[in-house]
C-alpha cells in the first residue's frame, strides 16, 4: 500500500479537528501535518502541537523562501503547510492535512495524487450551534465564519469526496475507508 496525502477541509465548526483526532487515535499509519499560523493560540493549544505559531514577519520570510506547500490569508491571519514536513513524512507514513479550501486546491496542484475530502455540516443551524458551543469566537466572528459557508461548500465539486458530519463515528469510518481505498491504489 502506498502512502497518501489526505486533505480535510470544510467550514469552521464542522468538526474537522475532531474527525482528524479520531482518525489519528485509530491509525498508526497516518500522521497529521502541523501547519504554521500567525493567529494567536486558543486556550489549550501549544506551539508545535496544534500549530507552529509564527509572527507575520517570520511567516512572510518563509513564504519568500518557498517553504510552504500552500498558504493563505484567512480571517486576517496567515496559515500554511511546511512543504518539507509533508515530503519527508510521506516516505514513511501517510499524512493528513486539515486546511481550508484554497490551501487544499493548492496542495492538490503540488501533490496530484492527494485525496481531497470536504466535510459538510448536516445543516446551517447545526453548524451555528457548534460554533457558538465552542465559546472561542465573538458573535461577529461567528457571523463572519458563517458568511464563508456557501463559498466553501461550492468548492466541494473540486474534491474527491464530500462527507457529511452528522454523526461522528459514521463520518470517521467513512473517511478511513476512503483513505484505505486510495492507499490500495483505487
Amino acid at each position: 500500500m502506498k502512502n497518501v496525502l489526505t486533505v480535510i477541509s470544510g467550514p469552521s465548526g464542522v468538526g474537522k479537528g475532531t474527525i482528524v483526532d479520531e482518525i489519528l487515535k485509530r491509525r498508526e499509519d497516518i500522521v497529521e501535518s502541523v501547519s504554521c499560523t500567525t493567529r494567536a493560540p486558543r486556550a489549550g493549544e501549544m506551539h508545535g502541537r496544534e500549530y507552529f505559531f509564527l509572527s507575520k514577519e517570520e511567516f512572510q520570510n518563509r513564504i519568500s523562501q518557498g517553504d510552504f506547500l500552500e498558504y493563505d490569508e484567512h480571517f486576517g491571519n496567515f496559515y500554511g503547510t511546511p512543504k518539507s514536513f509533508v515530503e519527508e513524512t510521506l516516505k514513511e507514513k501517510s499524512v493528513i492535512l486539515e486546511i481550508d479550501v484554497v490551501g487544499a486546491l493548492n496542495a492538490k496542484k503540488a501533490f496530484p495524487d492527494s485525496l481531497l475530502i470536504m466535510v459538510a455540516p448536516p445543516s446551517v443551524e447545526e453548524l451555528k450551534k457548534r460554533l457558538v458551543g465552542r465559546n472561542s469566537e465573538s458573535e461577529e466572528e461567528i457571523e463572519r465564519r458563517l458568511s464563508r459557508l456557501d463559498y466553501e461548500l461550492s468548492k466541494a465539486e473540486c474534491y474527491d469526496y464530500t462527507v457529511v458530519n452528522d454523526e461522528l463515528e459514521r463520518a470517521v469510518k467513512e473517511i478511513c475507508q476512503l483513505i484505505d481505498l486510495r492507499k490500495s491504489g483505487k
